[in-house]
């Protein structure tokens, strides 16, 4: 008969790699009066099954029972005198055939610790390896319990050392059980809960007395693992992505921003050769895009399953490119198919922008000379679902800027090059006048354009738009010039000076991103009547139609 003392339990599993503040962590719960701690239960089992050598192997081995359901029903999930069973487990001893139990039932999280700290001491007892770590076993730990709809907590070790009480407060409000002060403080020396293999492993831990802080600067790495670092940390980053808080030297204070269209928090992207994740989408630090702004750029739009003016946009690119002396750059056909790859695989065939980069790729050492980059260029295709930018029914405002358009002087920009300073720097006089876009004069005064758009005018019926020798020529630009004639409207294309579009009848931008965007006023100046003006609307709806019926059609797989 069982003992009428004995009931249910709620069980608490920590799932973790190796050397992960685990032991230490195990040592916070087990303050509690109204717990009970096992320390590894499904040690045994691990061995048993797997036959790796462990110092203390046969001592586990005749000690520990090992059949793995006997261990998850009768010990992990048996009865017990608490109110909480706190089982410490390491990710790697889940071995095949344990019982659905283990993850159905109790509440679980995932204390992670990055693999460059654990790299450090792991082989004092055993080889490291990518299995011996578990990471792996760790994120499928981690999943499961995600599509069982329990995806459970994940906590840095970094934390524990950082902000303990913070850390331990916000794990038992996620676990639902009320934080102890006595899980900060814990006795040196051995303890009765722990495991066979502690003289092996807990020496630094038999010293603590609290969760310690971290050393200001890391152990020396052993090199000889930078392969197997390399295969660790993006198991450590996908799961560091879900951590409640993180410790970092860097670390913003700044909550997580809302996403203008959430639909792309989950997008693919091709970077260099490869369709990634957006969170993976990233370019190395030595790539000359890091180094020197110094890549090529072009925004294209998606419309009803075909790319507008896709071909007009890789003239220009190649044109940039050749201009900055690029070398080793994709071929036209490469481009388009890794454009293509990229659409197919996020199903984005409408209503989609993309930003197109080619950088002159990576170096072999950071520094300025392109005799440094020896690999290649780096080719970046980002599609994201993205409606024009600016607000094209009711009009947009724009300010002048003090901060000049670069003269072709220093940096022409018929370059469409990712250095945007010259114009960033007037976004953010926009941004500080809470206009939508700031107008950009040349050296002698005249409009250039604005700091991410061109930009027309209309006075008595005809239409102005000032040269593009201080500005991009853009391809919506040029588009809309052939809209104008088609339209039989006279268009002029000359210097125009700011108190000309002040006065204007109506105004409008134009851009890949923004299409054609009304402008009702300029600097606190009313346009015209402060309405989209009939000359606009009539171009809008041209431009429209044409982006309807023209484009490059993006190939598909046939139907099976």
């Amino acid at each position: 008969m069982a003992d009428p003392k004995q009931e249910a339990i709620e069980v608490i599993h920590s799932w973790s790699a190796p050397r992960s503040l685990s032991t230490s962590l195990m040592y916070s719960f087990s303050q509690r009066d109204d717990i009970e701690v096992l320390d590894e239960p499904l040690y045994g089992t691990f061995l048993r099954v797997t036959g790796v050598e462990r110092p203390y192997r046969e001592d586990v081995l005749s000690k520990m029972e090992c059949d793995g359901n006997k261990v998850v029903d009768n010990i992990i999930y048996g009865p017990g005198k608490n109110r909480y069973r706190y089982c410490k487990h390491i990710a790697k001893q889940r071995v095949p055939g344990l019982p659905n139990d283990l993850l159905q039932k109790g509440k679980h999280f995932i204390l992670i610790q990055n693999p460059l700290n654990i790299l450090s001491s792991f082989e004092k007892v055993v080889p490291p390896s990518f299995l011996e770590l578990g990471l792996g076993d760790l994120v499928s730990i981690y999943s499961e319990l995600c599509a069982l709809g329990k995806p459970p907590p994940v906590i840095d070790a970094a934390d524990l050392q950082q902000n303990p009480e913070d850390t331990l407060r916000g794990l038992c409000k996620d676990l639902d059980i009320p934080f102890h002060d006595a899980m900060l403080r814990w006795e040196a020396g051995p303890k009765p809960i722990d495991g066979l293999w502690a003289p092996w492993w807990y020496k630094s831990v038999h010293n603590s007395t609290h969760f310690a802080s971290p050393r200001k600067y890391p152990r020396p790495f052993p090199f000889s693992f930078y392969d197997l670092l390399e295969q660790s940390l993006p198991f450590y980053n996908l799961l560091k992505r879900n951590v409640r808080q993180t410790s970092s030297l860097l670390r913003s204070p700044l909550p997580v921003p809302d996403l203008p269209v959430p639909e792309n928090a989950k997008l693919l992207a091709w970077v260099g050769d490869e369709i990634v994740p957006r969170e993976s989408a990233k370019v190395s630090v030595f790539d000359s895009v890091v180094q020197g702004g110094d890549a090529v750029w072009e925004g294209l739009r998606i419309y009803n399953r075909k790319i507008f003016k896709l071909e007009e946009h890789l003239d220009r690119m190649f044109d940039s490119a050749k201009a900055l002396a690029f070398i080793n750059v994709p071929t036209r056909d490469q481009i388009k198919e890794a454009i293509f790859r990229t659409l197919n695989a996020n199903g984005m065939f409408d209503n989609t922008h993309i930003r197109l980069t080619l950088t002159r790729g990576k170096k072999v050492t950071s520094g300025m000379s392109p005799a440094f980059n020896q690999y290649g260029c780096t080719l970046i295709v980002l599609p994201e679902w993205k409606p024009p930018v600016y607000d094209n029914e009711s009009g947009i405002k724009l300010v002048t800027a003090t901060t000049r358009r670069n003269s072709p002087n220093n940096l022409d920009s018929k370059i469409h090059h990712n250095n945007l300073l010259n114009n960033i720097l007037a976004k953010i006089e926009g941004n500080n006048a809470n206009a939508d876009d700031a107008i950009m004069l040349d050296k002698d005064g005249y409009v250039s354009e604005t700091n991410a758009t061109n930009i027309f005018l209309v006075k008595k019926g005809r239409v102005l738009t000032p040269h593009a020798d201080y500005c991009l020529p853009g391809i919506t630009r040029a588009t809309i010039m052939e809209l104008v004639v088609k339209e039989k409207f006279e268009l002029v294309e000359r210097r125009i000076s700011l108190s000309e579009f002040h006065a204007a009848d109506e105004v409008w931008t134009t851009g890949t991103m923004g299409e054609l965007s009304p402008v009702v006023k300029i600097d606190g100046r009313i346009i015209g009547d402060g309405k989209v003006g009939p000359v606009t609307r009539r171009l809008q709806n041209a431009y429209k139609k044409l982006t309807e019926e023209s484009g490059a059609p993006i190939p598909t797989n046939p139907e099976t």
